[in-house]
This record gives structure tokens, sequence and C-alpha cells, in this order.
């Protein structure tokens, strides 16, 4: 496993482990199904994996409190959490970090985040008074660095790194948004301010990991050991100021791709860099809705509808026609794309500020039409 030097003489390995995407049982998010998922941490700590990120909202909330058992045998001073405030979910930032500790079982938090920041909702985050409140907490030790997650703006960035130190921050990062969104702006910023980089969604929700044919032939073009998500991996690990990238690996297979990733130190090569600029090009041809997966979107439907299940559908329709939604067919009424009530409250949480109404409805006309 290779390691990066932060700060304070913390070296943390370059692979994070994402604790928001374990594997479940009866395909019900919120219930983790312990005995894989601790078979996965076991073998993050065995493999020299130090970074474990969860969050409130994960796993229905059961995230937090599968983490702190699992990791509960091994000496406090080999891994470092990152947790985060989630203001949509209890605007109450005390008494949710102090639950976050009860559900941890621990003492202190290492990283923490302000989590998701989003445009809608950025001056919310600034005045509710909680950046003033966790460094209090920073001071008293019970956090050791302060950060956010961000998936707003270059503007909105800058405006939030005048208002405090930060030690740290995560941003969505990867080739496909480097190329055709606000990535590298984003990651220039931070890199100017001297601010270190945790990365969230290398592989865009899996996108970059299940290439179209067309794309994948482009990468195979290069070295064949790598696989897609390899290829993704080692083009973010090439930025020099990216400290963690973070990975929700959900079994061994996963786990195993990445850790032959990240024991190597290959730069990429500029033919290896044209390729994935290339693969991203026809990628993002075949792609209508870049979504990654990351299910915001749906603790909050009034119909609990799989929204990322049904975009994926969504993305295969707009491919290859409208016949490709058969599928969804065997759905429940009230879990198709014609059940959505277009409230909107779904585009509230998005963090990439998709119009999904508006794909539940384009889909709704397609099935009906046949």
């Amino acid at each position: 496993m290779q390691y990066k030097a932060y700060k304070d003489g913390i070296r943390l390995s370059r692979l994070g482990m994402g604790v928001m995407r374990l594997p479940i049982e009866n395909q019900d998010d919120s219930r983790i199904n312990y005995e894989g998922a601790k078979a996965v941490i076991d073998d993050c700590m065995k493999k020299g994996i130090n970074y474990y990120d969860t969050a409130y909202i994960y796993h229905g909330g059961n995230s937090e409190k599968f983490l702190g058992q699992a990791l509960a045998e091994y000496p406090r001073d080999r891994f470092y959490v990152a947790d985060k405030f989630n203001l949509q979910a209890d605007p109450d930032f005390r008494a949710q970090f102090a639950e976050q500790l009860r559900r941890l079982k621990m003492e202190y938090i290492d990283f923490y985040l302000l989590h998701g920041i989003q445009d809608n909702f950025v001056e919310d985050m600034l005045e509710c008074g909680c950046i003033p409140y966790f460094d209090k907490l920073k001071k008293q030790g019970k956090i050791r660095y302060l950060g956010f997650s961000f998936h707003g703006s270059p503007a909105n960035l800058k405006k939030i790194l005048k208002v405090y130190s930060w030690d740290f921050v995560q941003i969505q990062l990867n080739y496909y948004d480097w190329y055709f969104g606000d990535a590298k702006e984003l990651y220039e910023i931070l890199t100017e301010a001297k601010i270190p980089v945790m990365v969230m969604e290398p592989v865009h929700g899996g996108l970059l990991a299940d290439l179209t044919e067309e794309a994948g032939r482009v990468l195979q073009q290069g070295d064949l050991k790598y696989s897609q998500a390899s290829w993704a991996m080692r083009w973010v690990m090439g930025l020099d100021n990216v400290q963690v990238v973070l990975s929700g690996m959900a079994n061994k297979a996963q786990l195993e791709d990445n850790i032959n990733t990240f024991e190597e130190a290959l730069a990429l090569t500029e033919e290896d860099h044209e390729r994935i600029k290339k693969a991203a090009q026809i990628q993002r041809s075949a792609v209508a809705v870049a979504c990654t997966a990351c299910r915001y979107c749906c603790p909050n439907c009034p119909k609990g509808l799989d929204i990322p299940f049904l975009l994926k559908a969504y993305n295969e329709a707009k491919l290859g026609g409208a016949w490709r939604l058969a599928g969804l067919d065997s759905l429940p009424e009230d879990k198709k794309p014609s059940a959505c009530v277009n409230c909107g409250s779904c585009m509230k949480h998005c963090p990439q500020g998709f119009d999904i109404p508006k794909y539940m409805e384009e889909m709704k006309v397609m099935m009906e039409k046949g």
C-alpha cells in the first residue's frame, strides 16, 4: 500500500475505504450484511488501508454503527475515521455530533466534514453556527481535522475557503468530470490554496468501470493488466495534491483490484492520458445522465423510488432504444417511473443537480408508447 504524508506526522493510505456501499440484505440499504461487510473491513486493515469514510446518513444511519463495531478490535492509532455533519438530515449540529460519537463508540473523530455542500444551501451552512462549534471541538480534541465535502460551483468553493482555515476538502474528482465538468477548476482552486484534496467518486459511481464497448477498447490498447476501474484510479493518483482516493468497495474482488493498483506507483504516460481522454469522450456520447448512484435522492422520495436504478435504465434506453425499459414492467406500479409525483425533493438533494422528475416523465412516456 502506498502512503502519503499528511501533517503532524500522519501518513494516510492513498486508498481509503468509503463506507457507504457495503453489502446489504434483502435489497434494503439500511440493513448491512455484517458478516460480509466485516470481512471487507478486515481485509482493508490487513492490506494497510487506514482511512475510513462514513457519514450520518449512510445506510440509513447504520454505517457509523457498523464501522465503530468493525474497528473496535483494532488499536485506535492504526486507523483514521472521517465522518460528516449533514445539515439537511438534522440541523442540530450539537446533537448530531454527539450521536455520531455514540454510534462510533469513539472519543474523537479524526477527519470531520460539513457534508456535501451544494450551491442551494451554502449560506445556510455558513450561517447556522456549526463552523465555530466544530472549531471549538477541534480545540478540545474531539475533532482532529476539519474540512468539508463539496458538490457546488467554483465561485462558492472560493467563498467557503474564505471563512475558515480548512484542513482538507473532499471533492468529486475523476477523468470524466475533469474533461466535462468543474473538477479541474475545483482541484486547481484547492491546490492554489494549499489545501489537501480527498477524492470521492474516482470511478464516477461505477461509470468508468463499466465503459461502453467502444470506450473500453480504447483503454485496452494500453496495458491489458489494468481494469477499467484501475485506469481511473491511476489517473486520479497522478494529481500531486490528492491525499486520499476513496472507493466504496463492497466485495473482495473490488478490494483486490484496488489494492493491486495502489501497491504500485506507475505513472501514466502521455499516450495513456490521450487514451483516457478519448475513452471519456466516447463514453460521454453514450451517457444521458451521469448519475453516480450516491443515493442521496432516495431517502427523501415520498414514493420510495429507486432513482439510481431507474436512471440507469434511462441511460440504457437513450443509448439502445425504448425497448430496453421493458425490464421495468416487472416492477410494482408504485415503483415505476410513472409513480413520480414531481415534488422535486430528489433534486434538492442531488449533488449533480439533475432534473430527475423530467427523466421520470420521459421514461413514463417511453414505456406507454412501448
